[in-house]
C-alpha cells in the first residue's frame, strides 16, 4: 500500500521547509504538497485512483478560496479520508475555529507558527505510527523512521511476538 502525506499551505517557503523536514519519512510515504484546498483535493483523489491512501494531512488555516478547518471537515465527509490523520499547521486560527476542527474536522493535532521541528517531527511520527498501526497489516516495517517503541508493543500485545 502506498501512503500520502500532503502538506497543504499557500506559503511556498513553509511547503518548502516541512517538505525537508520531512525528507527522513520519504522512504516509506510519498510527499506531496498543495497551495490549496482545490489542489490537495485534485492531489488526494489522483494518489486514491493509484490504488494510495492519504495518511496524513498537515493544513494551513487561512488559504485562499476555503479555509483549512472548513476543508479538513470535508475530507472528515469522505469516507476515502475519514480516517487520514489531520494536523492543523497554523498562526491563524482562533479559538473557536480550533474547535470547529477538532469536534467537526477530527483534527488529531494542532501546531502554531511558527513551529518547534522536534515537537513538529514528534508529532508527525506519533500520527503516523498510530495510522500505520490501525491500517497496514504489516506496521513492523516502519520501525526505521517512526515510533518504534509504540510498534513494537503493538505487535507485542498482537502476539507476533
Amino acid at each position: 500500500m502506498n501512503y500520502l502525506i500532503l502538506i497543504v499551505d499557500d506559503d511556498r517557503d513553509v511547503l518548502f521547509t516541512v517538505k525537508s523536514e520531512l525528507q527522513d519519512l520519504s522512504s516509506m510515504f510519498t510527499l506531496e504538497t498543495a497551495e490549496s484546498a482545490d489542489e490537495a483535493l485534485e492531489v488526494i483523489e489522483e494518489f486514491e485512483a493509484d490504488e494510495g491512501q492519504l495518511a496524513l494531512i498537515i493544513c494551513d488555516h487561512l488559504m485562499p478560496n476555503k479555509l483549512g478547518v472548513d476543508f479538513l471537515i470535508e475530507l472528515e465527509h469522505r469516507s476515502m479520508t475519514q480516517a487520514s490523520k489531520k494536523l492543523l499547521l497554523t498562526g491563524q486560527a482562533d479559538h473557536q475555529d480550533t474547535i470547529k476542527a477538532i469536534n467537526q474536522g477530527g483534527l488529531d493535532h494542532y501546531i502554531a507558527k511558527p513551529w518547534d521541528p522536534v515537537e513538529f517531527s514528534k508529532a508527525v511520527k506519533n500520527l503516523l505510527t498510530d495510522y500505520v498501526i490501525a491500517f497496514d497489516s504489516q506496521p513492523e516495517r516502519f520501525t526505521r523512521i517512526l515510533n518504534q517503541e509504540k510498534i513494537f508493543n503493538f505487535i507485542h500485545e498482537r502476539g507476533d511476538l
